[in-house]
């Protein structure tokens, strides 16, 4: 159809996807008017022209923006546009967390639940333990679950940990006051997330538990309420306890390593271990290593990672050397810091693509 050829209004609907309803609401709105309206039947007629226009006016009414912001983003430039969507984007997640958690402190009056104290931890270490463990979460609609941090809180330590079954990350906190009781639960990763950037400004925050929730009380600042996961969380202490002895220890550089895992031109790398040190490969053998300085310890070993397990796994350790236990080219690796213990990671490698 030409651009200049008119099509009636159950035309223009079918194209863009629009109601004819919504279409005469919005030429009357002045956001999308007909090309040209039949003066004795009042037939109203559009162009191919506007068919773009009317298709982005019904994506912007789908994320629920108003007609104002409609208009504004309509009639702007291209970069003018996206940073009006980007805004209406972060008001609507802003009131959506708002109402969350005015809907929690809503059903807690309502059922007048009890809340359990679980621990008080330094806002700042709780909000890095918070990020670090949680790169080890994934998105999978059939197991919720492994979106989620485990807590498990004793009198003498608060331990987080995530998993999603190829990486599981762990790490334990001390108390900044001790936990009257013995708890555990799988807390919704996402809305932990959300809560970071206000438990990183609190000196304390408090951890109080609930049935179905957890609230994270910090002074001057508004308690944010997070969801528990009621799925079982995988057995990650049998797992752990099921590791075998490291046949080879790697200690090196933390800032060395990631910066050859951010210049590795491919999505799957190999290790290659020996007395010599420690030299990160392409999976395929197939373009020269990248020797690195490293004590190693044990028998010489070539292991293979997906660079988005091991890369986190990494970076997320803390102090300045890296500790990797390795268990053989197909065992689960141990990533930690060299001189602090408190966040363990343990990596899954993948099958050589050709034989070492």
């Amino acid at each position: 159809m030409p651009n200049l050829e008119l099509m009636p209004i159950g035309i223009f609907a079918q194209r863009t996807g629009l109601t004819s309803s919504a279409l005469r609401f919005y030429a009357d709105s002045g956001l999308v008017p007909p090309a040209e309206i039949d003066p004795v039947s009042g037939y109203r007629y559009y162009t191919a022209d506007q068919v773009a226009r009317a298709v982005e006016l019904r994506q912007l009414r789908e994320i629920a923006m108003p007609l104002t912001a409609v208009e504004a983003v309509l009639d702007a430039e291209p970069g003018e546009a996206s940073r009006l969507i980007d805004e209406h984007v972060a008001k609507v997640l802003g009131d959506a967390n708002a109402a969350r958690q005015k809907a929690a402190l809503i059903k807690s009056s309502l059922s007048d639940e009890p809340c359990l104290p679980v621990a008080v931890l330094k806002g700042p270490v709780l909000a890095d333990a918070i990020e670090q463990v949680l790169t080890a979460t994934a998105r999978d609609p059939d197991m919720p679950v492994l979106g989620g941090l485990r807590v498990e809180a004793t009198q003498e330590a608060v331990t987080l940990t995530a998993t999603d079954r190829y990486r599981l990350s762990t790490r334990t906190l001390v108390p900044a006051e001790p936990a009257a009781t013995t708890w555990a639960a799988t807390v919704n990763g996402d809305e932990l997330r959300a809560a970071v950037s206000e438990i990183r400004r609190s000196v304390l925050v408090r951890v109080d538990a609930t049935p179905h929730g957890i609230w994270l009380r910090m002074a001057g600042r508004e308690d944010q309420y997070c969801q528990l996961l009621p799925e079982e969380f995988p057995d990650h202490r049998l797992m752990l306890a099921s590791l075998s002895e490291a046949v080879t220890r790697v200690t090196v550089s933390k800032a060395l390593l990631l910066r050859v895992l951010e210049e590795h031109p491919g999505a799957r790398l190999s290790l290659r271990v020996s007395h010599r040190g420690l030299k990160v490969l392409a999976a395929d053998d197939e373009h020269p290593g990248l020797p690195l300085p490293a004590a190693v310890t044990g028998r010489a070993l070539h292991i293979s990672f997906e660079l988005t397990t091991l890369f986190p796994a990494v970076s997320t350790a803390i102090g300045p050397d890296v500790m990797l236990d390795l268990r053989g080219p197909d065992q689960p690796v141990t990533i930690r810091s060299a001189d602090r213990g408190d966040l363990t990671t343990v990596a899954m490698p993948v099958k050589h693509d050709r034989s070492a």
